[in-house]
């Protein structure tokens, strides 16, 4: 069965960074899009970033203003999150997830319905 397992997480200074890994298992995962989101305690899981099945295209919430990258490595069955200048607002809860379609690349509508499978998250605790 498909088995995504995030990891990376863990308590930094404002200011700082992390890579944040997602390692995906019983699936073709060069063919599908990849995303980030994350979630905050009683909040709905809100997208961060997409990223296409060969790691060339790739989106992000407007509102990280170029702090987060993502890449992915597909000879490891692998995506990362770079997080870039943390900010105790980015305190979360950080899952990995798996659109539902193959091939599908989009920027315009990557809400957490159109993905299938998830992690069980890493959590993400940035202090003042």
């Amino acid at each position: 069965q498909v088995q995504l397992v995030e990891s990376g997480g863990g308590s930094v200074q404002a200011g700082g960074s992390l890579r944040l890994s997602c390692t995906a298992s019983g699936l073709p995962f060069d063919l599908y899009t990849m995303a980030w989101f994350r979630q905050f305690p009683g909040k709905d899981r809100e997208g961060l970033a997409v990223i296409d099945r060969y790691g060339a295209r790739t989106y992000f919430e407007r509102s990280l203003k170029g702090r987060f990258t993502t890449s992915r490595d597909n000879a490891k069955n692998q995506v990362y999150l770079q997080m870039d200048s943390l900010k105790p607002d980015d305190t979360a809860m950080y899952y990995c997830a798996v659109r539902n379609e193959r091939y599908y690349y989009t920027e315009y509508d990557n809400s957490r319905i159109r993905y299938n499978y998830w992690g069980q998250g890493t959590q993400v605790t940035v202090s003042s």
